[in-house]
């Protein structure tokens, strides 16, 4: 009985057909691969591609699939292209209508307006906030880390790993490192954004807040709808400024503030001893503001293991730079030219900083999704307001995807553009399209020596009860760092002692981050720490310590002579 129901539903479905002219072909079999390939699409019924006549007819369920969905399938091949698209048509109420419409201008953003140009897909980018080109090139990797380059090259020219070596300083022009900056972030986001999009087709940008009316439309600053066949939404996300009485009264900095400033800050106490709160510390420290940081937990980087904290911690505190762990900001107030910062400590009790220069907020990001019109859609967000989504970067509703910093996946421009990209073939193919795998990413924090990792560090592997040891080699032990004199930091290697597979690496050196790709490709092709030991290096290389570190699991390095195995 439900069989036949659910056949005579079916057959009252209605079919569509349509005639596309498709290039590229240049034999029969051409005709047969693009029926086999569109066949693939689910709600085709018939496909009938012609070689003389350059034209592929589909008879398609549009409650399943769609003409656009059937277009992007074609032109997903590197051969084969439907002509003569239009950017974008009329929808119900002469509403302007696009294949894609983008909410963002970011990393993710420009990655998906990539891949769907390529797809031939009309597409409308709004952006709203930040410049096109998002967090990254306007507020993020680029200028932060323009400035601490330049704060190495301070240090490096007042101190000394040599004892024959004496340094005679540096003279900082503050304000001319902030114009370059500028000047860099203005080139960059044109070159590697703006230009890369100036010759597409397709591509429709609107600068303005776009927000869901209803899960089929939006409004661009609150006047001009437009409508989609899918959307996309990369927003982003912004600093967590955390509700602290008074905190919005003392006219508190963020990296997108800050880094600004062409007049350099005689101090600063930074709030939060995140990845972002370091390097900023680091950086406006070694060009001659006086740094202070206030963590409310108990060390710095405290999503890493205790060791990596204790590592940075000494290097920080030897350059000057207050640490005060466990305090709590509870209150702000201006006092003078100053600002009086209340705290509480862990035994209860209260205190007072007063910093005479700017406070800076480094306590983490939070997802832009406050003005999106999320609950006018249904559409599924996180306890902290990030929007859910599968590996396919898939949300709760069929027609609306997520990439980025504003979904609950790692917050890197990295995984952001590869996010993009697999959304839209997710979105609009039927060929097999990737899917989002985190398990040997790489990422490295900026501090000085770098932070690196990939896979699972020794507290991941036990929460997950997967076996593991773990390997730890000081840099005293690796020929490069003692020939440069600076031994701070370790490689340490952890393994499944069942398979000898490298299952995550934790590397704290200068330049650290360099060794860390290698790491996460044995991860992601499950190399044994045996191959890792058994390769060659090149001797008198960081890279070594890789081998040695491996070596470190069965052997006593400190008593192998060099280039030992």
């Amino acid at each position: 009985m439900f069989k036949n129901i659910f056949k005579k539903e079916q057959a009252s479905r209605p079919v569509e057909e349509v005639i596309l002219e498709v290039s590229g072909m240049t034999c029969d079999h051409c005709a047969t691969s693009i029926e086999k390939l569109v066949s693939q699409n689910k709600g085709v019924k018939k496909v009938r591609a012609n070689f003389p006549k350059a034209s592929c007819a589909c008879e398609f369920d549009p409650s399943l699939t769609s003409r656009e969905e059937i277009i992007a399938t074609i032109n997903s091949t590197k051969n084969y292209r439907v002509k003569d698209e239009t950017p974008a048509q009329s929808g119900p109420n002469g509403i302007p209508r696009y294949d894609l419409i983008i909410i963002g201008g970011g990393s993710a953003a420009f990655s998906a307006a990539i891949k769907a140009e390529d797809l031939g897909l009309s597409v409308l980018m709004v952006n709203g906030g930040l410049p096109f080109g998002g967090t990254c090139v306007n507020v993020g990797c680029v200028p932060s880390k323009t400035l601490i380059r330049a704060a190495e090259t301070v240090y490096h020219a007042s101190h000394s790993n040599f004892a024959g070596i004496r340094p005679k300083g540096a003279d900082v022009d503050f304000a001319k490192i902030i114009q370059d900056k500028k000047q860099l972030v203005a080139t960059l986001q044109q070159k590697k954004y703006m230009d890369v999009v100036d010759d597409f087709n397709h591509l429709k940008m609107v600068q303005g807040w776009a927000e869901f009316v209803d899960e089929k439309n939006i409004l661009v600053n609150g006047k001009d709808r437009y409508t989609a066949l899918k959307f996309l939404i990369a927003t982003g996300a912004t600093t967590n400024v955390p509700a602290i009485e008074g905190l919005n009264k003392v006219g508190y900095l963020t990296n997108t503030t800050l880094f600004d400033l062409e007049e350099k800050p005689e101090s600063l106490t930074i709030m939060g001893a995140g990845y972002i709160g370091l390097e900023i510390a680091m950086a406006y420290n070694r060009l001659g503001s006086k740094v202070r940081i206030i963590e409310f937990t108990d060390r710095v980087l405290r999503t890493q293991t205790p060791d990596i904290s204790e590592a940075l911690e000494t290097q920080m505190r030897s350059e000057g730079i207050e640490i005060l762990p466990n305090f709590r900001a509870v209150k702000f107030e201006r006092q003078g030219n100053g600002t009086v910062i209340h705290c509480k400590c862990t035994d209860g009790s209260f205190t007072k900083i007063t910093e005479p220069g700017r406070v800076v907020v480094a306590t983490g990001i939070r997802p832009n999704t406050q003005k999106l019109g999320a609950d006018k859609t249904g559409l599924k967000l996180g306890p902290k307001g990030h929007i859910l989504v599968t590996e396919r970067m898939e949300t709760n509703l069929p027609h609306i995807f997520a990439a980025g910093d504003v979904t609950d996946t790692p917050a890197f421009v990295y995984t952001a553009a590869f996010e993009g990209k697999i959304a839209v073939e997710n979105a609009f193919t039927s060929a097999t399209a990737g899917q989002a795998d985190y398990s040997s990413l790489p990422w490295v924090v900026f501090t000085d020596p770098q932070v690196a990792g990939a896979g699972l560090d020794e507290a991941q592997a036990e929460a997950q009860n997967i076996p593991f040891e773990v390997s730890k080699l000081e840099l005293k032990d690796v020929p490069r760092a003692i020939a440069a004199h600076d031994t701070r930091g370790f490689i340490k290697l952890i393994r499944n002692p069942e398979t000898d597979r490298l299952i995550g690496a934790r590397v704290v050196a200068p330049e650290g981050g360099e060794l860390i790709q290698q790491l996460s490709m044995a991860i992601k092709y499950g190399i044994t720490v045996k191959e890792l030991a058994e390769g060659f290096y090149p001797y008198l290389t960081l890279g070594e310590g890789i081998k040695l570190a491996a070596i470190t699991f069965g052997k006593d390095v400190s008593k192998l002579s060099c280039c030992a195995s």
